[in-house]
């Protein structure tokens, strides 16, 4: 979904750019990795693999941490080896949620599910195995090349007269077309380091179904429930929005604009 999104907005801004599938390049076997490095000779390296199952990691957190953690070992290893830089996509789920305003860059990450666990993880492996690195959480991502909650909330209200969604998970739902275009202009700017990159404005996951809903045209009722009524296997932040503490920071458009954007690609 990301990756997809990102290929088309590197080159419109005229990057070179080599996409692979899981087939041209598993993050997990680091021969793999270093295969597909030593054909494309790449500057920078985007990480976009990732276990993003989050009820199923808290099942197979070892599975999670093979792909989220040590897949990005091997990434990072495998640009270091070619003298490129990397970009880890991490996630606003290192948090727990605990934080009363939106999380900084210098906020202490305190991951309260196996997912958040391994994307932390990952986080941890890229700095360290390459110093050359660019880390980048984002939260709730959403576009058109891929299984999401809007794309879910469109299906469900297709064929459904009402569903139900949690009224008490706050965040910020990050188009991933909006994403691409901010991670290309932070590759350009060479400045290496940790970021948080996510839409303006914030919602709940009610919230953000009854917006698609309304502006899709959709008779579809959106009824609320809480995390602990819904019960799922693993724990979500309550509250994790993501903001920025550097001056110059990249900013994207707000999640409603998103939404928009969305909609309209998705025709």
């Amino acid at each position: 979904m990301l990756g997809r999104d990102l290929v088309r907005a590197a080159e419109f801004t005229n990057h070179e750019v080599t996409a692979t599938t899981r087939r041209d390049l598993d993050v997990t076997d680091r021969a793999s990795v270093d295969r597909a490095m030593r054909r494309a000779e790449p500057d920078v390296v985007v990480n976009c693999a990732a276990y993003t199952d989050v009820d199923g990691a808290e099942g197979a957190p070892e599975e999670a941490m093979r792909v989220n953690a040590e897949g990005a070992r091997n990434v990072a290893a495998g640009a270091q080896a070619a003298g490129a830089a990397v970009l880890y996509v991490s996630s606003d789920y290192v948090f727990d949620g605990r934080k009363a305003s939106p999380y900084v860059e210098s906020d202490e990450p305190s991951p309260i599910s196996a997912y958040g666990a391994s994307k932390l993880a990952g986080e941890i492996e890229t700095a360290v195995v390459n110093p050359r690195h660019y880390i980048v959480r984002s939260s709730w991502l959403f576009g058109v090349a891929g299984r999401n909650f809007a794309a879910t909330m469109l299906e469900l209200g297709g064929r459904e007269s009402e569903v139900v969604v949690v009224r008490d998970q706050v965040g910020a739902p990050t188009y991933t077309a909006h994403l691409a275009e901010g991670l290309v202009r932070l590759i350009d700017t060479g400045a290496f380091g940790l970021y948080h990159m996510a839409a303006g404005g914030q919602c709940s996951w009610y919230d953000f179904a009854a917006a698609i809903f309304d502006r899709a045209g959709s008779d579809c009722r959106v009824l609320s429930t809480t995390t602990d009524e819904l019960a799922r296997p693993a724990p979500r932040p309550e509250y994790s929005v993501l903001a920025t503490q550097y001056d110059e920071a990249i900013y994207l458009p707000d999640w409603t604009d998103g939404l928009d954007d969305y909609l309209s690609e998705r025709g």
